[in-house]
Formats: structure tokens, sequence, C-alpha cells
């Protein structure tokens, strides 16, 4: 009985010290990656610039080759916002059994 509490105290120690050893990595690498959001956001509001000035063209002027160029152009732009863009999502059940495993373990 008393190895079986000094192995389960062992092991909620060893999990206490894990999660300051992943914030201290990420800080890191947040620290130098500054830089590069802000040009991300450049590149991302050149892009959304791009995207207004499609928006207000007059495509009754075009001829189907050109609108099937800016169906495309539009398509990439956006994907590539959404890479920028980046975000966590999360479902449902996942928020659901988070909940549940900081009632158990609190």
């Amino acid at each position: 009985m008393k190895k079986a509490a000094l192995y389960m105290t062992m092991a909620f120690l060893s999990l206490i010290f894990v999660p300051t050893q992943m914030k201290a990595d990420t800080e890191t690498i947040s620290a130098g990656s500054s830089t590069s959001k802000s040009a991300e956001a450049a590149h991302a509001n050149t892009l959304l610039s791009r995207l207004f000035e499609i928006k207000k063209l007059n495509k009754l002027e075009l001829n189907s080759s050109e609108k099937k160029q800016l169906r495309d152009e539009v398509s990439g732009i956006k994907s590539e916002l959404k890479e920028l863009g980046g975000g966590v999502y999360l479902s449902v059940g996942a928020i659901i059994i988070i909940i549940l495993l900081l009632i158990l373990l609190l």
C-alpha cells in the first residue's frame, strides 16, 4: 500500500513539472517570430485589399476566361488567408470532456 502511494505521488509530481517546461519552450519560439507575424499581417492586408478590388470590378464586361481567372485568384486568396489565420478549433465533445476532467481533477 505504501509503495502504491509513493508511485502515485511520484507520477503526480512528474506531471506537474511537464507544463512548465513546455511553456518555456513556446515562449522562446514566440519571441523570435514577432517580426514574421507583422509581415504576415501586412501580407494579409494586401490580400484583403485585392479581394475588395475584385469585388468592385464590373464583371459584366469580362469574358468567360477572365471570369474563370478571377474565380481561381479569389479561391487562392481565400485559401491563403485561411492558412495565415490559423486558430484552434474545439468541438463540442472536446469541450465537454475538458470540463468533465476539470471537475473530476479539481
